[in-house]
């Protein structure tokens, strides 16, 4: 099994607003990006996967029903999210 770059409990240590569900999706799609050989393919996958997020986010909003890779998807965008915001305490 692919190691993740960093361990989904330091995570949560850093960034308590991700859900478990939020840490499935990015273990998830972590592995599945570092399971590809080379950069640019892993950059393309990231690319993709989160175009596909962003497409089943407006679907959701729109009252449809997701399939589990457009769930998936995001859920890793809402993970990504969470994690972008600052670290900083105000």
């Amino acid at each position: 099994m692919t190691r993740l770059p960093v361990d989904p409990a330091r995570l949560k240590q850093q960034f308590p607003d991700l859900a478990d569900e939020d840490l499935d999706a990015y273990e998830q799609v972590t592995r599945r990006l570092l399971g590809e050989a080379s950069a640019v393919e892993r950059a393309r996958l990231l690319r993709e996967t989160l175009a596909r997020g962003r497409q089943a986010r407006d679907k959701k909003a729109s009252g449809a029903t997701l399939s589990e890779g457009e769930s998936l998807d995001l859920r890793y965008l809402q993970a990504v999210a969470k994690m972008q915001g600052s670290t900083v305490k105000r």
